[in-house]
């Protein structure tokens, strides 16, 4: 499990057992800058490519928290976003906390932890 921090608010979020999703929490803390991206997802690059090995490709769903290959940044899905691009590893899945993503309107900085 992975913890958001942002504007005194926390996102909870489950993480899937897959190669990129370990990959990803090897890199905790990080603190990262998200944008809004075609009114249906937050985005934020990586400093570093993820590990894409034996990853399961995915569509998205609300609540879903993913890592998009083609261009090595990671994505929150706060609406229906139909399909993605191949290449999408969905991460985890928002747990909790996911209403104080959509609310952001501007771009934002976020503290991600792991919590056990």
């Amino acid at each position: 499990m992975i913890k958001l921090i942002f504007d005194n608010e926390e996102v909870i979020v489950s993480m899937y057992d897959n190669p990129t999703s370990r990959d990803f929490v090897s890199m905790l803390p990080l603190t990262l800058s998200f944008e809004e991206f075609a009114g249906k997802e937050k985005i934020s690059y990586l400093s570093r490519k993820l590990s894409t090995e034996s990853a399961p490709l995915n569509g998205p769903s609300v609540g879903d928290f993913a890592y998009y290959s083609p261009w090595g940044n990671v994505v929150i899905f706060y609406k229906d976003s139909g399909t993605a691009g191949n290449g999408l590893i969905v991460l985890g899945e928002i747990e909790s906390g996911k209403e104080h993503i959509a609310n952001v309107i501007e771009n934002f900085t976020v503290t991600i932890e792991r919590i056990d």
